[in-house]
């Protein structure tokens, strides 16, 4: 039945682009509407308030990053999946900063972009409430807020989620495909540089001012908050590792 799936919203300044996904999206379930540019798009967000945005890039006049960035300027943590051109990394990385999900380089197999849609669509568990502090890290997971040696961080959705996963698990090093399916809901072969894009922005965020680096690599394996000097691979969790307080 169309629309189980979720409600799409595709913004792309090619009409052939459009016309090929809204047919194909609705055949796999998707209830789907259309804007032919960035402020058109940005509109029908505002109005009609989809459950995910397939965006791209680049498009003239307004692009989407700048949707993108407006969308997260009204507090709208919607899922976006960004479109870009295969010589577009670096607008592919900004996207990722101003609060994109995740992004595929066309052409592309539309099979891919619907699991990926898939993907975002139940990435979010149920919400949890309280705070989780680790050493002067403090997140609030009720206001989606962080803060870090009493100073706030400015942190996108996504980056919240990666830091929270970090500081549930401290000291344990993550892989990246632990975090892809953590942070990012992924169950598919999916490329880990995205993973690896979310942690140099959340890294230069913690770093800010001259702070200590808390949020460390692992050479081959992957990434660790760390608070004290013991590191751990996933699965030897220790009492005491989760430092969650009550709710308040």
């Amino acid at each position: 039945m169309a629309g189980e799936a979720g409600r799409v919203l595709v913004v792309d300044d090619d009409a052939a682009i459009r016309r090929s996904l809204e047919r194909g999206l609705r055949l796999s379930g998707f209830s789907v509407a259309v804007a032919d540019g960035g402020r058109r798009g940005l509109a029908e967000a505002r109005a009609e308030r989809p459950d995910i945005i397939v965006l791209d890039i680049c498009m003239p006049g307004f692009h989407g990053i700048d949707v993108c960035r407006a969308l997260r300027g009204d507090g709208d943590d919607v899922a976006v999946l960004m479109l870009s051109a295969l010589d577009e990394e670096a607008d592919r990385v900004a996207g990722l900063q101003v609060g994109g999900d995740d992004y595929l380089v066309k052409p592309f197999a539309l099979q891919e972009l619907v699991l990926r849609l898939h993907a975002l669509l139940h990435r979010r568990p149920p919400a949890a409430t309280g705070h989780l502090r680790v050493g002067g890290l403090v997140l609030d997971r009720s206001a989606r807020q962080a803060s870090l040696d009493d100073r706030p961080l400015e942190l996108t959705p996504r980056e919240f989620a990666l830091l929270e996963a970090l500081a549930r698990d401290v000291n344990i090093v993550l892989t990246r495909e632990q975090l892809l399916d953590l942070v990012w809901g992924y169950d598919f072969q999916v490329r880990g540089d995205a993973v690896d894009t979310f942690v140099s922005h959340l890294r230069r965020k913690l770093e800010e001012g001259g702070r200590p680096r808390i949020l460390h690599a692992v050479p081959g394996i992957g990434f660790v908050l760390r608070t004290d000097g013991e590191v751990r691979k996933a699965g030897d969790r220790k009492a005491g590792d989760r430092a969650v307080e009550g709710a308040s």
